[in-house]
């Protein structure tokens, strides 16, 4: 007869420091300054960056992160006093990393931001030609205001900045249900029941209220990491295929998240961003991207693939550097990614995750894996 671990037995395996509950961790300290400036399905969480950062890497070393999503590691190199590389096949993920990471002459980027916000208010902007995914997915006053003040962004030396600010507000604009920014399905063009709110909604029908309150939060999610983060370091945002970038080196550790296989399209949960920024796109080359699922075939170019950023990542590491991975390995994928890179793993150690995101629930564990060359 198989008995059930007990609840002592379950947590005898868990690394309390690197777990918190909602009520130790609220979503405020999760997203804190900015972390927060546009959501990422996805990401991992910066306290637990901080805490693998701390463990892992030297005072003032040099940290890689292959998979870099939003640039979480890269924010937590700054505010940890150490210098970071990032790389990511997404063209909107690497204009996230530069945006959060750049350092700002705060009085000009204020100035430029209360500009643009007011030129929008006061009618100017042109509309230009509308992609097919606005026409589709907005309201036709929503439309317009994304369109003129798009026409404004590259009238400022902080384009970047207003670019996530466009992108961020169309996220939150769009013909969906308030409940379902993370995965919309359709547009939704009538009233509805909101989870979220309780009570019958409706669609948002316009854009300008969300660029001004997301033009300001940036604004001071900026100037609270300023204060923070440690002067003297820097972070490098690469675009590419990790399996093939020269990362130069070198570097005294990787700490990374890499993409779970079949479950995120990285490239299509941003698709209102690369319709509206014109941004390049390499899906072809996404690891793990939902869109090809996990047949045996998707899993097996999913674990050559991952393998192969690992074995170029190491290239460039310290004799002896830590490869830190946080995983949630249901399907035994890592023993053969990490044989095949030329990684030996040394430790582990298993994490709960709070999942008290959205609408989702239940438990949920990642595994932390310490790797090395040889």
């Amino acid at each position: 007869m198989v008995v059930a671990p007990t609840q002592d037995a379950l947590y005898d395996e868990i690394d309390l420091e690197l777990s918190w509950s909602e009520r130790e961790l609220p979503e405020r300290e999760r997203t804190k300054h900015v972390h927060r400036l546009h959501p990422y399905l996805g990401k991992f969480i910066p306290q637990l960056v901080e805490a693998l950062l701390a463990r892992h890497l030297p005072a003032g070393g040099r940290v890689l992160d292959p998979f870099a999503g939003s640039g979480t590691t890269l924010v937590q190199a700054l505010e940890s006093g150490l210098d970071a590389t990032g790389a990511d096949v997404a063209a909107f993920n690497c204009l996230l990393m530069r945006v959060k990471t750049r350092s700002y002459n705060l009085f000009v980027l204020e100035r430029e931001v209360r500009d643009a916000l007011a030129r929008l208010e006061a009618g100017e902007g042109d509309l230009g030609e509308a992609p097919y995914y606005a026409a589709e997915w907005f309201a036709p006053r929503a439309v317009e205001e994304l369109l003129r003040f798009r026409s404004l962004v590259d009238c400022y030396e902080h384009a970047d900045v207003l670019q996530v600010v466009l992108a961020r507000a169309a996220r939150s604009a769009r013909l969906t249900p308030h409940f379902d920014l993370d995965f919309p399905r359709a547009p939704q063009r009538d009233e509805y029941w909101c989870h979220k709110h309780r009570r019958v909604c409706r669609p948002v029908d316009r854009a300008g209220h969300f660029i001004r309150r997301y033009g300001l939060d940036t604004v001071g999610r900026i100037k609270e990491f300023a204060r923070v983060r440690t002067r003297d370091r820097r972070a490098d945002v690469l675009h590419g295929d990790s399996r093939e970038l020269a990362f130069g080196g070198a570097f005294d550790g990787v700490v990374t998240s890499p993409p779970y296989p079949g479950l995120i399209d990285y490239h299509g949960q941003h698709r209102y961003a690369y319709e509206l920024l014109g941004l390049d796109e390499l899906c072809e080359l996404e690891l793990g991207s939902a869109a090809r699922g996990t047949s045996a075939g998707a899993l097996a170019a999913y674990t050559e693939g991952i393998a192969a950023t690992f074995a170029n990542a190491a290239e460039s590491l310290r004799p002896g550097a830590p490869v830190v991975i946080v995983i949630n390995d249901r399907r035994d994928l890592y023993p053969t990614i990490l044989e095949r890179a030329g990684l030996r793993l040394e430790g582990r150690y298993r994490r709960h995750v709070n999942r008290r995101t959205g609408r989702r629930a239940g438990e949920f564990f990642e595994d932390v894996l310490i790797a090395r060359a040889g």
